[in-house]
């Protein structure tokens, strides 16, 4: 049988925190007011699941706080160093609830 080393466990270190980016916390929901999603906010959120590219993340936490969001785990998530992936748990949020 052929172990696959450190490439495995690479694989494995890495699980977790990605689980955590596409499913968050299992252990508290979270509910988005419909007055958080600004188009602002909508628009960073759609325009980073069509590129790919999370990098603004930070400023898509800074849209929802303006709106006043103020859920610790939605905030810190997004300004949180990731990795940030399409499936993301903040970003799916946002573009299912506008």
């Amino acid at each position: 049988m052929y172990h696959y080393g450190w490439a495995s466990k690479l694989n494995r270190a890495h699980q977790p925190p990605v689980l955590r980016e596409i499913f968050g916390n299992p252990f508290r929901s979270v509910a988005l007011s419909p007055d958080w999603l600004t188009s602002t906010a909508v628009g960073l959120a759609s325009q980073m699941y069509e590129s790919r590219d999370f990098g603004a993340m930070p400023t898509l936490a800074d849209a929802l706080q303006d709106a006043g969001c103020d859920i610790a785990d939605v905030l810190d998530h997004c300004r949180g160093p990731g990795p940030h992936v399409r499936g993301c748990w903040v970003v799916d949020l946002v573009l299912a609830n506008e």
